[in-house]
């Protein structure tokens, strides 16, 4: 339930009551007295004391309000209230401790008493909104005219305290708190006449939320009060833990008048939720019937979070069946005080003492078992036996004699203290040991004060308290301090909380040895929707789930996660790598095709032995140099295709090995360079084959004079020359450099040779690869010519397998990866050039060596039938 806002109406019946119930006190008393609700008994539920100032209080005796008549057959009105409660009774002992405290003290308000009135409120706005009225107004239900009370204590319950504080401003009414903790009655522009004697709900949440925070609670379900204090609860707590990475699991409401079913809910809300922590923030007779059910359904495993309402409950620390589901509980208590004297004050405390004292009468008859007697007649008709007068509270232990931990009782009597310092200063009171002996002891006429100037005057509070502490209201609220309670076993088994730590301000200190763990466990218990995701991961919210619920997803490669419950991976530096974990950055692996593994050495092998083959089929020509077969064609031009070959073979050993300044230039240069000599000699000698049969046509003799042995050195030397102005204007503007890849492979660094200037790269390529198809065009033409042996044919073979090669080179080149597109490159060079040395040389040395009788210049010059 939201904070209850009056309408005009109900405000102004509120005002129509005050001023019917002034008209009917101040008639003559020969009049006849009226009371237009039918409720006056209620206003004898309570205890009160006249003076010359009173002091009006609001307490929370029963709980349980009575179930309206719906028939519509009567008029409806406000009954009796049930289900007593014996701590509300030293609240309002405190109240009449401290005004008796006061009247003996000569110091303060001297010459002046205080009287009071004590109401019941029921826990419910209808109960205390008439029990204000009637205060405010002077009624006491026995149309006796009585003091008005100038000051409110009260009410317990935020809900109440919201609604009388916007009935009492108007009027200028103040009125003191002693429990009401709403995040939303610290806003004086709304509820400019309320005060309170305990810190606002606003600390406590704050206190709950630094413990999950502090024990890695991040999925917490709530149980609360459904009204203004169990929900702004709940509010100021999701407040504090914005940001912060904790959840509410889920919210359960407990409403007194359906309180059977709301448990109910609860109870399964709790079972069914993977929430290991419950913070609760109800009254601790509703608490005891949640835990009770929570027991009876045997969910023990629970940590549970208490606040200040129940915290400290001797109701639910006595009861046994709540032994084992209430251990470990971790609680936000008031701050207790000791009040010197109160307790001998309760324990003589006696009906013939206040024999108008009502609730006195019933604590004395449940706590008796017999029925007080007030001038020889019996007071009650509760059908119990008469007392013999001699009992006593001295022997009793129950939460009323129960003096060891004054917490709320506490608030009450500061209340008190706060209403009289305020009255004494605005009374201009001198008290009679004044160092002015001029100054009569005493104060100011009571009577010409007014309820606005106590306000005003409460705003300027600032006293000494007994204890030795300053005592003011900042903004009506007093600055905040808590107890942390654990409750735990005591010796005999039995449950007490005890103190492990305290809140001052926004400072939280506990003592973590001392806590007793639900079980008796000495692990704090992990209450997490999911839990934090272990480092080399990051967490992935869950779509539609709070923050607290998320997937926790391996970071990719190359980023990393050093922490647990990292919200993002962080990339590693560029010349590093996530290790396989992807918990830390690793430096990367630097790679190249080196001449000590197997790729390098393979190859290598290969290289050497063409060139070794090479050599050899040079050995074999120049040792069968004067054979008419490798006068052929001349054999200079052999020869030099020989070397050229030879170069093809040694210029791929450059490639391999860390790339350097030098390497990288020497590759593309003696590559190409090689291979555009090697590509000439081929092209020169398939020129020479068309020209030699040209030349034996008729005719055509002198066309040998223009292509002779000159000619065709000065060919191989112009085509090689343009190549190496290519490669020498592309070294000097644009020169390959070693580099190191990134980029290829995350793991490793990839040590290659950037071609520098793309442009010369592109004509070092292009100028081989239109040499081989002229070649290829000249060789096919003329591969029929009718000989024997047509070199043609082999030269056609031999470019058709070069460009086959070179072809395939480039996608193979551009999809490998690193150091194999280097491995690519070389396996193209050797492919080529054995694919060359091969069909252009194989069927010479075939004859040469294998059929000699076939090496005469008849038979290479017969014609193929």
């Amino acid at each position: 339930m939201t904070a209850v806002v009056l309408s005009p109406c109900l405000t102004l019946l509120a005002l129509l009551l005050w001023v019917v119930g002034e008209d009917v006190v101040g008639k003559y008393q020969e009049e006849r007295c009226v009371y237009l609700d039918h409720a006056q008994h209620l206003d004898t539920v309570g205890l009160s004391q006249d003076g010359d100032v009173v002091i009006g209080a609001l307490i929370n005796f029963y709980v349980l309000p009575p179930t309206f008549d719906m028939s519509f057959t009567k008029e409806p009105y406000l009954q009796s209230c049930s289900e007593f409660q014996e701590s509300p009774v030293q609240w309002a002992q405190a109240v009449v401790f401290a005004v008796e405290e006061i009247n003996r003290n000569p110091s303060l308000l001297p010459g002046l008493r205080l009287g009071y009135r004590i109401m019941d409120t029921c826990t419910r706005y209808p109960h205390s909104l008439r029990a204000v009225m009637s205060m405010i107004s002077g009624g006491n239900g026995t149309c006796e005219t009585t003091r008005p009370a100038k000051l409110i204590i009260g009410d317990s319950a935020s809900t109440q305290c919201i609604i009388l504080s916007r009935v009492l401003s108007p009027l200028r009414v103040p009125m003191i708190s002693y429990l009401a903790t709403c995040v939303c009655l610290s806003n004086r522009r709304e509820y400019p006449n309320f005060f309170r004697t305990i810190p606002s709900d606003m600390y406590q949440a704050r206190t709950m939320a630094q413990m999950a925070k502090r024990f890695g609670w991040t999925w917490v379900g709530a149980v609360v009060a459904d009204n203004d204090y169990g929900l702004q609860a709940v509010q100021a707590f999701q407040e504090e833990t914005k940001g912060t990475g904790i959840c509410l699991a889920f919210v359960s409401t407990l409403l007194r008048e359906r309180l059977a079913k709301d448990v109910d809910r609860a109870v399964k809300m709790v079972q069914s939720s993977s929430a290991r922590v419950i913070m609760v923030f109800a009254w601790y007779m509703d608490v005891e019937v949640f835990l009770t059910e929570l027991v009876r359904r045997n969910v023990t495993d629970r940590q549970f979070l208490a606040s200040e309402i129940w915290s400290t409950s001797s109701l639910l620390l006595s009861n046994p069946e709540l032994y084992t589901i209430a251990q470990g509980t971790l609680g936000v208590a008031v701050r207790s005080a000791p009040i010197p004297g109160f307790e001998k004050h309760l324990q003589e405390l006696h009906p013939s003492r206040y024999p108008r004292d009502t609730i006195l009468r019933e604590l004395w008859e449940r706590t008796f078992g017999c029925s007080p007697v007030q001038n020889n007649m019996v007071a009650s008709q509760s059908g119990l036996p008469l007392c013999s007068g001699k009992e006593s509270l001295k022997g009793v232990q129950n939460s009323v004699t129960d003096v060891s931990n004054l917490r709320a009782t506490y608030n009450v009597y500061l209340a008190v203290y706060a209403a009289a310092y305020a009255l004494h200063s605005l009374l201009s009171c001198t008290a009679p040991n004044s160092s002015d002996p001029t100054m009569t002891p005493g104060c100011s006429s009571p009577d010409i004060i007014t309820t606005q100037q106590l306000l005003e005057q409460l705003k300027l509070l600032n006293f000494t308290t007994q204890l030795g502490e300053k005592f003011y209201f900042q903004d009506g609220e007093i600055p905040a301090v808590y107890d942390i309670v654990n409750w735990q076993r005591g010796p005999g088994g039995t449950l007490q909380y005890v103190l492990i730590g305290r809140l001052e301000g926004s400072n939280l200190i506990i003592k973590e040895s001392a806590i007793s763990w639900p079980g008796n466990s000495n692990k704090v218990p992990v209450s997490v929707c999911t839990a934090e995701c272990p480092q080399g991961t990051r967490k992935a919210i869950r779509k539609g789930l709070p923050v607290c619920c998320f997937d926790c997803l391996p970071c990719a490669e190359g980023e990393f996660s050093n922490v647990t419950g990292s919200l993002q991976c962080y990339h590693c530096p560029p010349e590093f790598w996530s290790n396989s974990l992807r918990t830390a950055c690793v430096p990367r692996e630097v790679e190249y095709l080196s001449f000590s593994e197997s790729m390098g050495i393979t190859l290598m092998t290969v290289a050497v032995c063409g060139a070794m083959t090479t050599a050899a089929v040079g050995v074999v020509f120049v040792y069968y140099r004067q054979t008419p077969i490798v006068k052929a064609n001349n054999s200079e031009l052999s020869f030099l295709l020989l070397l050229s070959l030879k170069l093809c073979f040694l210029c791929s050993l450059v490639f391999v090995g860390q790339p350097s300044l030098w390497s990288c230039r020497l590759q593309q240069a003696a590559f190409g360079i090689s291979f555009v000599l090697c590509i000439s000699c081929i092209l020169v000698k398939t020129i020479v084959v068309l020209v030699a049969f040209r030349s034996a046509r008729p005719g055509s003799a002198s066309l040998m004079k223009w292509f002779g042995p000159g000619q065709q050195r000065g060919s191989v030397l112009f085509f090689t020359c343009i190549q190496v102005i290519i490669c020498a204007v592309w070294l000097s503007l644009s020169p390959p450099l070693p580099h190191r890849n990134l980029s290829i492979q995350g793991s490793k660094i990839i040590l290659e040779c950037m071609v520098g200037s793309v442009t010369g790269f592109s004509l070092v390529l292009g100028y081989i690869g239109l040499l081989a198809a002229i070649c290829f065009l000249l060789a096919f033409f003329a591969r029929k010519l009718p000989d024997n042996f047509n070199e043609a044919k082999f030269i056609t073979f031999s470019m058709l397998i070069f460009c086959a090669v070179w072809i395939t080179f480039v996608p193979a080149y551009v999809s490998s990866p690193g150091k194999y597109s280097v491995a690519v490159e070389i396996f193209a060079i050797l492919a080529s050039s054995f694919g060359l040395l091969i069909c252009i040389f194989a069927p010479k040395c075939y004859i040469i060596l294998l059929k000699p009788e076939n090496n005469t210049k008849k038979f290479l010059m017969a014609k193929t039938q």
